[in-house]
């Protein structure tokens, strides 16, 4: 058996662990299966391999031994405002949590940051200023809104 990666993020589940690779290869793009290995439970496989965006990934469902916690997430560096939404709705839905500064826990128990490109962009400015109008700004959200975070970097120049 041959194996796509050497280094995999590997997260563990109780159960559910092949629903969840579907719905994650289905709402990251450029995102795969590669493995699915059952081990005796072809209803929840103890070991499923995939990508996401490029990333490898793998979910080992072996019971209640370890639970998820936010001390370990998947990050996403989304393009745009859209892209940013489409991720937030799809990961929120059924049953998921929407968190602060970008962060949210989908329904399977995953912790997730959707950061939009433009934000660590404005957060690495040169003046220490905006990056503080911009992490205030960053503070009061849950999803994050660019359009408002870039309204706190320009906020300044409008008065100054």
């Amino acid at each position: 058996m041959e194996h796509a990666a050497k280094v995999r993020t590997c997260l563990w589940f109780e159960k559910g662990g092949h629903e969840a690779a579907r719905d994650y290869v289905k709402i990251v793009s450029n995102s795969r299966i590669e493995a699915v290995r059952e081990n005796g439970q072809p209803d929840d496989p103890m070991i499923v391999e995939f990508t996401l965006a490029g990333a490898p990934m793998m979910i080992l469902t072996a019971g209640p031994h370890h639970k998820l916690t936010p001390a370990a997430s998947i990050s996403v560096l989304t393009a745009d405002q859209d892209e940013t939404d489409r991720l937030w709705s799809e990961l929120t839905a059924n049953g998921g949590e929407a968190g602060h500064c970008g962060w949210l826990v989908d329904r399977f128990g995953v912790s997730w940051q959707i950061v939009p490109k433009r934000m660590p962009d404005l957060l690495s400015s040169d003046d220490p200023a905006v990056v503080g109008r911009v992490t205030a700004a960053m503070m009061q959200m849950g999803k994050i809104d660019i359009a408002a975070l870039e309204a706190a970097a320009a906020q300044e120049t409008a008065h100054g």
